[in-house]
């Protein structure tokens, strides 16, 4: 390997070879690429992984961690998504706590730190792939590659497809996950460490790597895929198996190969089934926790998956191990999702895009031809271990095994990436072997380090919000409905209604069974008084998907709206038979009644909602209220006082029972609410006004005609409040008239 690698010694300098430097360097390179995102905001997935994820959160017991998925759902429940990371979350959980709230600075700095020890590690790691394990008699592992793993490790702290795992606060899974699979693997080479004789190993080292293998799985699925590494390091380094020399004697019918050295030297046959095992072991157990069986996808998360024809499926999975294979070799166009039409259907051989299949299998036949009959063994070695890298953890997104949630993800390149960057490292050693013009080779190298590294400052500052996020995606992937309709929820929330509109429509157009898009569009033409249009589109929504509660609700809400109140009362009832605990429902379905004058009926639906969510302001405020227009003033004030002992500071709730006390004349308990609904939030002219009308009925007649002029101040139209203060008015002139 020597020369190989003596051959990059006109881009790598004598002076970054000692290990301190050369991984200073990596570290430093990998802060400058991501250090952008680090005060950047939660984005896309982070909202229901983190913030609204209970199992941060110091009430939820620790031990729920381990029967919860990623999402903090049961993974025991039908709509899981199996995602088993219990120790990411717990990182999630520890940072939450440390930081004392959801403060997004304090995940991203630590993503950016795992991705800085990643890096590191593989100077390392590509030390042994490149050079080999050799130990001095001290038991200090040589470095004989130092060039070649540099610019790998290099290549692979700038790559701008790390960007999602390190700027998107959820990619901790795939940075934990590769920190244990590479700590594994470098365990596993410890294992030929104490002793320089043939075959014998430290049993210790090999089960310390499983035992870490599991513990990147429990970070990341595709955590466990180190132990395949691992094996087929032990076969091509420890083993010294030669593919081309038994090949040779099979063709030759050798009677050698009837006791293969390699097993005779013993250790090798005893590791491969430890390896064997410990996987089979985690796996089995893994199974056992997922307790339902696979996690249930859409057409839409994978619509190739759902193809009827083995040929379609077969064409269309390896396209996307193309398009993969070109994210890595040109990741200029990037995007946060590759679902819901990003990536049409190829459907017949004729379709110019099997070109890409075409080169794809091109590349990999050749590479493989040259990693097994190479008469080089350095050669054969380095390719046969870079393919490793590249594939091996890939396949759990392969769809090969079971089906998977998504077209393409650049997380899951995040592994693989480092076996890319391997084999490309190889390639220029080559190129610059064989060719003369070697300060070409190293300005083509600086080059695409100094792209890539542009590209991950570029791209980092796109994860730092969801608008920028969200639109960078548009010019990537235009057939993709959920880009479209992310942006216009965006474009909701911070209120622009008529922009939010045209992406809504735009996101049913491109995909017409976009269910959530149908209820988000129905939901702002409700607010806008469009009462048809959002019962045609919630109605066809609940239509392609009868379960989904939200849809049902809000077309219970339109009905309401349109006077129809026998099919908004089916359509609350319906949302609430698929979705038990939905006090939202419940408050909506008491609104129904109490427009109806069933008073009991109402006040039931409200209570059910507080039972469900006893921080559900709306619920107790309407059954205050509608206790206090009924004239059960006893029955409000208990309810209101329940009320605000479980949420004390609600400022509605306090001016609520303050009505109702001013009515049962307690003037001074009323008044001390008014006054603190009033001290959080001062411009609020009903607070004001009815403090005056307390204190017009109290005979604080001076401070009545305070109050009503603040009120008028901030509501001039309030005539309740004018016909009020003009009835103060006139007493207080006849009470001077009187004096006179």
């Amino acid at each position: 390997m020597a020369e190989w690698d003596a051959s990059l010694d006109h881009v790598i300098p004598s002076s970054l070879l000692p290990p301190f430097w050369a991984k200073f360097l990596v570290g430093f390179a990998s802060l400058v690429c991501f250090a952008r995102s680090y005060d950047g905001d939660f984005v896309f997935d982070d909202s229901e992984a983190i913030v609204n994820n209970k199992d941060l959160r110091a009430e939820t017991p620790l031990g729920d961690l381990w029967h919860h998925d990623f999402w903090g759902s049961r993974l025991s429940s039908n709509t899981s998504h199996k995602s088993y990371r219990p120790l990411t979350v717990l990182t999630f959980r520890m940072n939450y706590y440390l930081s004392g709230g959801f403060h997004p600075v304090s995940f991203h700095v630590v993503n950016i730190a795992l991705h800085s020890s990643v890096c590191v590690l593989l100077v390392d790691v590509f030390s042994v792939l490149f050079g080999g394990l050799q130990y001095t008699s001290r038991g200090r592992r040589l470095n004989l590659a130092p060039r070649s793993s540099l610019l790998a490790a290099l290549l692979f702290a700038v790559h701008p497809v790390h960007t999602e795992c390190v700027a998107g606060v959820v990619g901790r899974a795939d940075l934990l996950g590769a920190l244990f699979f590479l700590l594994s693997f470098l365990g596993y080479c410890k294992a030929f460490r104490e002793t320089n004789k043939e075959g014998t190993h430290s049993t210790f080292w090999v089960l310390l790597s499983i035992l870490l293998g599991a513990v990147a799985m429990l970070c990341k699925e595709q955590g466990i895929t180190v132990l395949g590494l691992n094996a087929i390091f032990d076969i091509l380094v420890i083993g010294k198996l030669n593919v081309l020399e038994i090949v040779r004697k099979l063709l030759r019918k050798d009677r050698s190969l009837e006791s293969p050295g390699m097993l005779r030297t013993g250790g090798l046959l005893f590791r491969m089934t430890l390896l064997a095992l410990g996987g089979a072991g985690v796996l089995y157990v893994r199974w056992k926790i997922m307790g339902t069986g696979p996690p249930t996808f859409t057409e839409v998360d994978n619509p190739a998956s759902f193809a009827d024809s083995v040929l379609v499926r077969a064409i269309n999975y390896n396209y996307y191990y193309s398009l993969n294979a070109w994210l890595l070799l040109c990741p200029w166009w990037l995007c946060f999702d590759w679902s819901m039409g990003c990536i049409p259907l190829i459907k017949s051989v004729g379709d110019w895009r099997v070109i890409a299949l075409a080169a794809l299998w091109f590349c990999l036949i050749g590479l493989i031809c040259q990693a097994l009959c190479s008469e080089d063994s350095h050669k054969r070695r380095i390719l046969t271990l870079g393919l490793g890298f590249l594939i091996i953890p890939f396949l759990p997104a392969s769809n090969l095994f079971f089906r998977v949630g998504f077209v393409v993800a650049e997380r899951v390149l995040y592994l693989p990436s480092a076996g890319y960057c391997m084999l490309l490292t190889f390639g220029f050693a080559a190129l610059s072997k064989h060719t003369k013009k070697k300060k070409l080779i190293a300005a083509l190298i600086l080059g695409i380090l100094f792209l890539n590294t542009l590209r991950c400052v570029v791209r980092s500052g796109e994860w730092r919000s969801e608008d920028h996020l969200f639109r960078s995606a548009l010019s990537v992937c235009p057939l993709n409905a959920k880009v479209h309709y992310n942006v216009g929820k965006n474009l909701a929330d911070k209120g622009n209604q008529t922009a939010a509109i045209r992406y809504y429509r735009e996101a049913v157009r491109l995909n017409p069974k976009y269910v959530h898009a149908m209820n988000n569009l129905g939901n702002i033409l409700k607010e806008r008084n469009e009462l048809q249009e959002a019962e045609e589109l919630l109605s066809l929504a609940v239509q392609i998907q009868p379960d989904f509660a939200a849809a049902w609700m809000n077309l219970g809400i339109v009905q309401n709206s349109l006077k129809r109140f026998q099919a908004a009362e089916q359509s609350y009832r319906t949302a609430i038979k698929h979705r038990r605990k939905y006090p939202d429902c419940y408050y909506n379905l008491g609104r129904l009644y109490a427009d109806l004058n069933r008073h009991v009926d109402a006040l039931n639906a409200w209570r059910n909602a507080t039972v469900l969510k006893p921080e559900h302001s709306l619920a107790w405020n309407n059954m205050i209220i509608l206790l206090d227009n009924t004239g059960n003033l006893a029955q409000a004030e208990a309810v209101g006082r329940e009320a605000l002992e479980l949420i004390p500071n609600d400022h509605s709730l306090m001016f609520s029972l303050a009505n109702v006390l001013g009515k049962s004349q307690k003037y001074k308990e009323s008044e001390a609410l008014f006054l603190k609904a009033i001290k959080a939030h001062p411009n609020t002219a009903s607070y004001h006004g009815n403090l005056a009308v307390l204190y017009h009925r109290w005979g604080h007649l001076d401070l009545a005609k305070k109050h009503y002029e603040i009120s008028l101040r901030l509501d001039p139209t309030a005539s309740g409040t004018k016909e009020n203060y003009g009835l103060l008015r006139r007493k207080l002139e006849q009470m001077q008239k009187k004096n006179v």
